[in-house]
């Protein structure tokens, strides 16, 4: 067949493909709604592994690489799971009409809060100096008022801790809490507001604003002395399949020291010596590696992201030094054993790299 021909045939195959796609999720559609009507989970791991070893069963006998059908398979499956994750939060509604203010809701993660709360049926209300003011927006948190059943405190840490305190003088009725990637700079702030009587909580989202499925995600829920406030924020988020992890306040920012800080560290020391290095950028694309792109993958994405979110992470953490020198004395003494010849050294290092790996699976 002419090429003409067989790009025209091609495109007929391609349009079948999204058609099914579009018929696939009218039965997730479905599916979810049956398992709402009768109470069970979103997901079901057992039916998702058949799901996929048919999928690589079937494609072993259509020469088909295996591998390729997984990986369509497991997008479709993401693809179901996030829209019945969402419909199970729009139909719980659990805001029935309830007010929230988010402060700070015109960022990334602001925004965010804001796309929820308003699915689940919340009057949601910004405040955020970069919005224009009108009916639901304004720019000054003060001028909001306090009368919500959730305040919402979504801004820079170190401004977060100083509306805590605010908020303490103010004693809302309503849940607050923040969500803050570090809780050394919210102390204050938490425990004002704790000791006015407030329902405060604190938490934490462990991922980014462009998330839409919460299943395999991790919400981190810190104790800030209330309990009953903690209780009434994971409840807000029952609809979803995020992970909770219940923390100390201390816990938290020792573990996110090494979580966030040395791993953002370790990336920006990457793209840093790379940049200073005096070689060309397209001279090294052209000798990339599979470990080499993987690494600019992910320094690509820090390098992109709010330098001065990334510095608070790094400067307001109590416990962020110690990270930093392990990966000062880390670097030292690979280079040590490099520079001496030692490969036994080198060999035990990798080793004792891979079984500590090995404990994380």
């Amino acid at each position: 067949m002419p090429l003409e021909e067989l790009r025209q045939q091609l495109s007929s195959i391609d349009r079948q493909i999204v058609e099914l796609i579009a018929e696939r999720q009218q039965v997730v559609g479905d599916i979810g709604n049956a398992k709402q009507s009768t109470g069970r989970a979103t997901r079901d791991y057992e039916r998702e592994k058949d799901v996929l070893d048919m999928a690589r069963e079937q494609a072993e006998q259509l020469n088909v690489d295996p591998n390729l059908a997984e990986e369509i398979m497991t997008t479709l499956i993401r693809a179901s799971l996030t829209h019945q994750e969402r419909s199970r939060v729009m139909a719980e509604a659990a805001g029935d009409g309830r007010r929230a203010l988010i402060i700070g809701g015109a960022g990334k993660m602001g925004g965010w809060f804001v796309d929820y709360f308003s699915s689940q049926g919340f009057l949601t209300v910004i405040a955020d100096p970069g919005v224009q003011p009108g009916p639901g927006r304004c720019r000054d948190w003060r001028q909001a008022g306090i009368d919500y059943d959730v305040i919402v405190v979504a801004t820079p840490m170190a401004i977060s801790g100083q509306i805590l305190d605010s908020l303490a003088g103010l004693k809302p009725a309503g849940l607050i809490f923040d969500i803050g990637s570090l809780k050394s700079p919210l102390k204050k702030g938490l425990e004002a507001c704790r000791a006015a009587g407030c329902k405060v909580a604190s938490i934490h989202p462990m991922y980014g604003p462009d998330t839409e499925l919460l299943s395999g995600r991790h919400m981190i829920f810190v104790d800030a002395g209330c309990p009953e406030a903690t209780a009434e924020a994971k409840e807000l988020f029952a609809a979803t399949m995020v992970e909770e992890l219940d923390m100390g306040l201390d816990d938290h920012d020792r573990l996110i020291a090494y979580v966030l800080g040395l791993s953002h560290a370790l990336n920006i020391a990457f793209f840093t010596a790379l940049a200073e290095s005096g070689e060309a950028a397209p001279k090294l694309a052209k000798l990339s590696s599979t470990t080499f792109d993987a690494q600019l993958l992910v320094s690509g994405a820090v390098a992109h992201d709010n330098p001065h979110m990334y510095f608070e992470i790094q400067h307001l953490n109590d416990f962020g030094l110690d990270p930093l020198d392990a990966l000062c004395d880390s670097a030292a003494r690979i280079r040590e054993v490099v520079a001496s010849g030692d490969e036994a050294a080198f060999v035990d290092l990798m080793e004792k790299g891979r079984d500590y790996l090995a404990t994380r699976r």
